[in-house]
């Protein structure tokens, strides 16, 4: 016959036992949500699209001897995010997109990056003036459409834009009247610099707050995308996001 102590042991060690398997189960879950992350946000970055080539600006201050082509040559790489909706909630919306703690983690050999927002004036998407490099941080809010000269992105999906350049990777002077002069990527073989000279690689956290919630991500990606060298121009099509993870921000 069992004695009462025994079955007050035998609860005990129930217990005991019942608690460890939930304390492990919590713990299992934390981990798989640390690797994974959110598994059904109601708006999801579906697309990222990077865009490399080159440009020269002309240099007419330094030009003294009035050459023909007197070239500041950098490296520039347009980056477009796309977030769909991945919800039937209508109330549920987006407020914003926020991308900031952006971080060189590997800088090139030649050149400085300099990252930019939009131009917030009509023409051409990007002017690379002081005025529009993004210091700290990138905030599109949520409007009725993604709009690149207001910063703003549509609230039920919508496209968020940012430009990482090389700035001064060289200067391209010629006195060839009949020189052919593109503007793109074979700068690089006008001044032969290999691309091993330019690559670098950034990182920084991309935040969509919805009505609702707030999920963030850190972003590494490395540029320039292809080899612009020999295309002039490149691009990389990202659509396999599991290595971004998103969590939520507390």
């Amino acid at each position: 016959m069992i004695t009462e102590e025994r079955k007050q042991t035998i609860k005990l060690m129930i217990a005991i036992a019942v608690l460890a398997l939930i304390l492990i189960l919590v713990l299992m879950a934390m981990i798989k949500y640390e690797v994974e992350g959110e598994q059904n946000m109601p708006f999801k970055l579906s697309k990222i699209i990077v865009i490399s080539t080159a440009e020269g600006i002309e240099n007419e201050t330094e030009n003294k001897n009035k050459l023909k082509w007197n070239f500041d040559i950098f490296q520039n790489n347009d980056v477009s995010f796309y977030i769909d909706s991945n919800t039937e909630d209508e109330n549920l919306l987006i407020k914003s997109v926020t991308i900031d703690n952006i971080k060189i983690l590997k800088a090139p050999q030649k050149g400085e990056i300099k990252v930019y927002m939009p131009n917030s004036e009509a023409g051409r998407l990007y002017n690379y003036e002081d005025q529009y490099v993004v210091n700290d941080s990138l905030q599109y809010k949520g409007a009725s459409q993604s709009s690149s000269t207001e910063l703003e992105i549509g609230s039920k999906g919508g496209t968020a834009w940012i430009c990482f350049n090389n700035m001064g990777i060289g200067n391209y002077t010629s006195d060839e009247v009949k020189e052919e002069i593109r503007q793109d990527g074979t700068w690089l073989k006008k001044l032969e610099i290999p691309k091993e000279e330019i690559e670098f690689t950034a990182s920084f956290d991309f935040t969509i707050e919805t009505t609702k919630t707030k999920y963030k991500a850190n972003i590494t990606l490395d540029f320039p995308a292809g080899d612009i060298s020999e295309d002039g121009r490149s691009s990389l099509e990202k659509t396999d996001m599991r290595d971004i993870i998103f969590k939520r921000v507390k």
